[in-house]
């Protein structure tokens, strides 16, 4: 059957993680292309600093009446164009107004891809416009002759304090120097003294300096000016970091929910596994896991129901037979009381033993059933005394063995178990050892860190490794000396490992120790509630192997 492809879990997980990357990218770009916008106004406003406050200081130092003719002649020698107004005629923003009212410089971009720079006037109304296609190199030196011209004048702490307000404003370096820097050759030396200004590239061509010679032989020296860097590698290593790290979040994101939808499929599985049958799975789309999912909640309940069927049959047909064998065992009881003949008694007895075999035998099936329901069965759990257990179930099977030496080993110890089936499993065990020991049946009971052992050992020709798990199976039967002669009807252990199971323990075999024959061991986890040190719950009245009682009908 054809699937759409919407339904597709594989085509989703696909698609979403190319939108990621997609959107990944996006974002990537976007702020790469972001964080060069916001360094490189930095940078402008930085660069700009420094010259904007120089004319600022300058137009507030000169009259108002000669004001028009500085402006002109300083944007002739800047090749650029200075305006002084009023700052509503620039059309400021909220933020721009704000900045410029805290005394710093504003750097736009201009309709003709120049520079717009602007500065508010100190005490004034009005702001100053300055306005140039780039800073180059005549910009520089028109820049150094109006800084040598304010500065021509002043003495030495004048010229300190000018060169430290331009310095902080920028974080460009500027510097008086004493003498002609050792790094100009002798053409610039030359022109410096000449009083021209000087440009020097640094060898690397990264940063360029001015140089320029005051009338008392103090050399200004303004940089390094280090060009715009639109990439630096750290920014590049951070910002694939950050995309590698976007992309793995959301990467994590689509994988971990495809990975709690299979979790949950695992614990279902698991859970029915151990019986809880009637666990099912939540199904959240149409796609491939949901209907997987509809799948497996499909084959728990025909698990389920075939089982529940199952048990509900034997459960009737054993409960069925009693009555014929009632019938059949009162007939042979009066047959009994009618005949005397010694042949006919023989067969009577050979008869009426037949059929407490089969009595037994629908008892075991009906304690089988009841343990392998779906629903589990409810235990009334209590301390329980298993040295206690296991003395009883030896006074009961002794006499039933009288050629063999039943023995205990071991301390009182106590485990949280429901007494009834704890009794019946240890019985199952040591009945089991009875019929296959060729003279002395050990019980062992120890205590490990975490759980109390009650070993069944016994002197018979114990079973092989390969058939070990094999025990454990309903009627199930090996092909040597523990065959159907020593009696048994197969389904003892089973109940045994059913018991364990519901008090969450387990049972298994190996070879013994001591008697070097088969050793049967269940193992008892210890729980909280022994610290507790409740008193052991009253035993049942001791009974014979079988529970007949329990399924009267």
């Amino acid at each position: 059957m054809r699937r759409a492809l919407s339904d597709s879990i594989f085509l989703r997980v696909y698609v979403a993680l190319l939108v990621a990357l997609v959107l990944t990218l996006g974002i990537a770009l976007g702020g790469f292309q972001l964080t060069n916008m916001v360094r490189l106004e930095a940078y402008q406003t930085r660069l700009g600093a420094a010259p904007m406050r120089l004319l600022v200081s300058q137009i507030a130092a000169t009259p108002e009446a000669e004001r028009g003719a500085f402006l002109n002649r300083t944007a002739r020698l800047l090749d650029g164009r200075l305006l002084l107004a009023p700052a509503a005629v620039f059309d400021l923003n909220w933020w721009e107004q704000r900045r410029l009212e805290a005394g710093r410089p504003l750097v736009r971009p201009h309709d003709d891809a120049g520079w717009q720079l602007l500065m508010a006037v100190p005490g004034e109304e009005r702001v100053l416009e300055f306005r140039l296609l780039h800073l180059a190199e005549r910009q520089l030196r028109g820049l150094m002759v109006s800084l040598h011209d304010t500065l021509q004048p002043m003495n030495a702490e004048q010229r300190s304090d000018l060169l430290a307000q331009l310095q902080q404003a920028s974080g460009l370096s500027f510097a008086l120097l004493p003498d002609i820097p050792q790094n100009l050759d002798a053409q610039q030396a030359s022109r410096l003294e000449a009083g021209r200004v000087v440009l020097n590239v640094a060898s690397h061509g990264q940063a360029m300096a001015l140089y320029t010679r005051l009338g008392d032989r103090a050399m200004l020296k303004v940089g390094p000016i280090r060009g715009f860097e639109t990439t630096p590698p750290a920014l590049i290593i951070a910002m694939i970091l950050a995309v590698i790290s976007l992309l793995g979040g959301v990467i994590y994101l689509v994988v971990r929910s495809l990975e709690a939808r299979l979790t949950r499929l695992e614990k279902a599985a698991t859970r029915i596994a151990g019986g809880y049958l009637d666990t099912r799975v939540r199904i959240e789309s149409n796609d491939f896991l949901g209907r997987l999912g509809m799948a497996f909640n499909g084959m728990a309940e025909r698990v389920q129901g075939l089982l529940g069927a199952q048990q509900d049959m034997i459960r009737a047909v054993s409960h069925e037979l009693r009555t014929p064998v009632a019938r059949i065992r009162f007939a042979l009881q009066m047959i009994e009381d009618m005949v005397d003949d010694d042949f006919v008694q023989r067969q009577i007895k050979g008869a009426d033993g037949d059929i407490e075999e089969l009595d037994k035998l629908i008892d075991e099936i009906l304690t089988y059933a009841r343990l392998n329901n779906a629903a589990g069965i409810q235990l009334d759990l209590g301390m329980v005394d298993c040295r206690e257990i296991a003395e009883q179930v030896c006074e009961t099977l002794a006499p039933l063995h009288p050629e063999l030496l039943l023995s205990i080993e071991g301390e009182a110890l106590e485990v949280e178990a429901e007494a009834r089936y704890l009794q019946r499993a240890l019985q199952n065990l040591v009945s089991n050892a009875c019929r296959h020991a060729d003279s002395r049946v050990l019980v062992r009971i120890t205590s490990d860190p975490q759980v109390v052992r009650l070993d069944v050992e016994d002197d018979g020709p114990g079973i092989n490794e390969e058939d070990r798990k094999k025990v454990f199976k309903p009627f199930a039967r090996l092909d040597d000396s523990r065959t159907r002669a020593s009696g048994g009807y197969g389904l003892g252990l089973s109940i045994v490992q059913k018991i364990l199971h519901s008090h969450g323990g387990s049972v298994v075999v190996d070879k013994g120790r001591s008697l070097k024959g088969a050793r049967f061991s269940l193992l008892l986890p210890l729980t909280s509630s022994q610290l507790e040190r409740k008193a052991p719950v009253p035993l049942p009245p001791v009974k014979p192997p079988s529970l007949q009682d329990e399924h009267a009908t």
